[in-house]
C-alpha cells in the first residue's frame, strides 16, 4: 500500500507538467486570435473566454492538486530533514496557489489587477506560485548535494531556478508594452515545469530500483554528502 502511494505521489509529479503544457497547447490552438508571444497564460482561462473551462479545471486546479500530492510524497520520503520539509512545503504552496489561480480567473486581458477582487486574487496567486516554485528549486538544489543518487540534479536545479527567476523578471518588465511577455512567461513556466518532471522521473527510477530490491524509497539526512537511500 505504501509503495502504491509512493508511486502515485511521484506519478503526480511526472504528469502535472505534461498536463499543464498540453492544456496550454490545446487551449491556444482553439483560439486562433491568441498570441503565445505576447499574452499571458492566464488569458486562456480568462472569465468568459472560450477556453476558460479547460484552463481552470483541466490545468490550474488538477496540476495544483498534483503538485500537492508530489510534495506530500517528498515530505514522507525525506522525513527527518528540516530543509527537505521546507522545500516540500514550497512545492505545496505552489500547488495551493495554482488551485487559487484557477478558482479566481482573471478578467478579459488580465489587465485590471487593481479594480476587481477576482483579478487581484488571481494575480496574487500566480505570483506566489511562481516565487514558491523558484524557491523550491534552490532548496532542492542544495539538498541534492547530500545524496549520491540525486547529486546529478544539484546544478541543474539551481540553474533552472536562476533562469526561471530571470525570465519572470523579464515578463514583469515587459508587461506594460506586452513585448514578448507571453514568451518570457512560457519559458519560465516551462523550465520550472521541466524541473519538476525531471526530479519526479529520477525518483520514479529510484523507486522502481528500490522496490525491485524488496525495499521502500526513503532518504535520511545526515548532513553529509553520502547517499542515504535505504531499503
Amino acid at each position: 500500500m505504501k509503495v502504491m502511494l509512493h508511486r502515485i505521489g511521484i506519478l503526480c509529479g511526472i504528469l502535472a507538467p505534461v498536463l499543464w503544457a498540453s492544456a496550454i497547447f490545446v487551449s491556444g490552438s482553439l483560439r486562433p486570435e491568441y498570441s503565445h508571444l505576447t499574452q499571458y497564460i492566464s488569458e486562456l482561462g480568462e472569465r468568459g473566454g472560450s477556453t476558460e473551462f479547460i484552463m481552470r479545471y483541466a490545468a490550474f486546479v488538477p496540476t495544483g492538486l498534483m503538485h500537492m500530492a508530489f510534495s506530500a510524497f517528498l515530505y514522507v520520503a525525506f522525513k527527518g530533514s528540516p530543509l527537505a520539509a521546507n522545500a516540500a512545503m514550497l512545492l505545496a504552496i505552489n500547488g495551493i496557489a495554482r488551485i487559487a489561480a484557477g478558482m479566481f480567473p482573471c478578467e478579459v486581458g488580465c489587465a485590471l489587477p487593481s479594480l476587481l477582487l477576482s483579478q487581484k486574487l488571481h494575480s496574487l496567486s500566480a505570483g506566489v506560485g511562481f516565487v514558491a516554485l523558484i524557491g523550491a528549486t534552490f532548496l532542492w538544489g542544495i539538498l541534492f548535494r547530500r545524496y549520491q543518487s540525486l547529486r546529478c540534479l544539484g546544478v541543474y536545479s539551481i540553474v533552472s531556478g536562476c533562469l526561471g527567476l530571470v525570465l519572470l523578471a523579464l515578463m514583469s518588465w515587459s508587461a506594460e508594452l506586452r513585448a514578448g511577455t507571453g514568451l518570457y512567461e512560457r519559458l519560465s513556466s516551462g523550465l520550472l515545469s521541466l524541473w519538476v518532471l525531471v526530479f519526479a522521473a529520477r525518483l520514479w527510477w529510484l523507486e522502481a530500483y528500490t522496490v525491485a530490491g524488496a525495499g521502500r524509497l526513503t532518504f535520511r539526512s545526515t548532513g553529509t554528502a553520502s547517499d542515504e537511500a535505504v531499503r
